[in-house]
């Protein structure tokens, strides 16, 4: 093979692979930004608390916006939902969801709070709140599903294992005709549930960890176009 299609080769490679470097860089700084968005606006509605009703949660049209809301209503007499792999504070542990039928409004899932879960994997037991009650907390997306495999759920006793929280299939689940598309994390303040509070990004990247990985994917683009060259010149000297 000549020099000449050894350089052109090499240097094929060198910019694709910054390209790729530089791209993933791109998209960790985008990430960041979109997160400080998400942020920024979760602050101004937890400064505000202007309480919406509870049906505001089955608005299609604000399906991934963040609400306060408020309202009466009562827990269904049904299994509790736990979703797996919820650290705190460096401990493992599950989040209990319930299905809650607001006065008006379709029913919703209402995020109780965090409880460990031991080594031997039995689920913990909680007990639902009886009776009418008033209910307020911050409206939000369910937890990122990430990669969908396998099934999302699977019954342990008086409980439901979840690693994917999906309200249709656990409307289907309960036997109901739909469940709203957004889910209530309690306010904290409230005598009813478990450890909790109103962090958004707890079990995921903050936008400071997503600037400094795109630091490094940028340095790796700049890296793999220094050797480029610097082997350039090496045998342009032989």
């Amino acid at each position: 093979m000549s020099r000449r299609a050894t350089l052109v080769i090499g240097w094929t490679l060198a910019l694709l692979a910054s390209a790729g470097f530089a791209r993933l860089g791109l998209w960790q700084q985008h990430r960041a930004v979109e997160k400080e968005h998400l942020l920024a606006q979760v602050g101004q509605v937890l400064g505000k608390r202007e309480a919406m009703p509870l049906s505001t949660a089955n608005d299609a049209a604000r399906a991934t916006a963040y609400d306060w809301a408020q309202g009466r209503g009562r827990f269904l007499d049904a299994p509790p939902f736990m979703l797996d792999n919820q650290q705190r504070e460096g401990r493992v542990g599950v989040h209990a969801y319930a299905a809650f039928q607001p006065d008006a409004g379709a029913p919703l899932l209402v995020d109780l709070g965090w409880l460990p879960m031991g080594n031997d994997r039995v689920l913990p037991k909680i007990a639902l709140p009886q009776g009418d009650m008033s209910v307020r907390g911050l409206l939000v997306p369910p937890p990122s599903a990430g990669l969908r495999m396998g099934a999302p759920m699977a019954r342990q006793g008086d409980a439901w294992l979840v690693v994917r929280l999906e309200p249709a299939v656990v409307a289907k689940e309960l036997k109901l005709p739909a469940l709203a598309p957004r889910v209530l994390r309690l306010d904290p303040t409230l005598p009813i549930g478990y450890t909790r509070d109103l962090e958004l990004l707890v079990n995921t990247l903050p936008p400071d960890r997503h600037r400094g990985y795109a630091v490094q994917w940028f340095g790796l683009a700049l890296t793999v176009l220094v050797i480029a060259v610097v082997l350039t010149f090496r045998r342009s000297r032989r």
